[in-house]
Order: structure tokens, then C-alpha cells, then sequence
């Protein structure tokens, strides 16, 4: 493997990853309504799930300390083969926080979109980019929002007598 080959595979796992953020944190009704609206869907098969379940979520003390667990949360996963035209065996997983299954289950076909060679400009601009502008809009006003809110203390320093 070359230096270019690491740097072109790290490109695409960021990219996955970038893509698997967005979509576990896009709602079920947007992520519905964009498969809703592609053209030339393909066949999709189940390979696991889409199932909710829970993980054991862990903490580290200061963020570099020793580990411990946290608590339980619950999350669905889904994995799927696609089957058509320029799809054919592509697989995409997808493990989203809370039970909603058919979350999980779109978020992976839009993640075997996005490993199909053919079709993954496609899901990149029609589905992750306007996904992830949404987001950040959503984000930003709720950043303004809190800080909105923000109080300023001070302390008086008193003089004694």
C-alpha cells in the first residue's frame, strides 16, 4: 500500500463516518421522505434487523482516566444488502441512539447508497449535504438560543471597615 492509497482510504472512512453522523441524527420523517423521492429504488434484503437493543455506554474520569460504566442506552441497528442495477450486493449497517427501527433501517440503505461507486456523488448531494445544512441551522439556533440565556456573574468585592 502506497501513502496515497492510506490517504484516499482515510478520505472515504471520514466520509463515512461524516455520513453515518448525519444520518443517525436526521429525523425518521426526513430520512423517510428523501427515499420517498428516489427515483430507481433498489431491492433491499434485511441482513440483521433492523432491531433496538441496549449498549452498556462507558465514561472515563477527566476524559483520559480509568473507565466506568456510565449507564445502559438504547439503540437500533439495522444491516441491508441492496439489489439492482449498479447496487448489486452493496451493504450498509447503521446503529442510531433510541428504538426506532425503521430509522436505523433507512440510515443503512442510504449508507450501501453511499458504498455503491455508481451512486454515491448522488447520495452525497442529494441526501448528506442538505441533511447536514439542516443540522448545522438547527444546531446554531439552538447554540443561540442557550446563549440567549446566558447569565454573567460577578463578584462584588466589599471593602472592610
Amino acid at each position: 500500500m502506497t501513502a496515497t492509497d492510506g490517504t484516499a482510504r482515510e478520505v472515504a472512512v471520514d466520509e463515512r463516518r461524516r455520513a453515518a453522523r448525519v444520518l443517525a441524527n436526521a429525523s425518521i420523517d426526513e430520512l423517510a421522505t428523501l427515499w420517498a423521492q428516489w427515483k430507481d429504488q433498489p431491492e433491499v434484503t434485511y441482513l440483521r434487523g433492523p432491531e433496538a437493543g441496549l449498549v452498556m455506554v462507558q465514561g472515563r474520569v477527566g476524559g483520559t482516566g480509568d473507565r466506568f460504566n456510565l449507564g445502559e442506552a438504547t439503540v437500533a441497528r439495522a444491516t441491508v444488502m441492496l439489489r439492482g442495477e449498479g447496487v448489486d450486493g452493496v451493504s450498509g449497517t447503521s446503529y442510531v441512539l433510541g428504538s426506532h427501527p425503521d430509522h436505523a433501517g433507512l440510515a443503512a440503505v442510504f449508507d450501501a447508497l453511499l458504498c455503491a461507486p455508481q451512486q454515491r456523488a448522488r447520495v452525497l448531494t442529494d441526501v448528506i449535504e442538505p441533511l447536514e445544512r439542516g443540522q448545522r441551522t438547527r444546531d446554531a439556533a439552538v447554540r443561540a438560543d442557550a446563549r440567549s440565556t446566558v447569565v454573567d456573574f460577578f463578584t462584588v468585592a466589599r471593602e472592610h471597615e
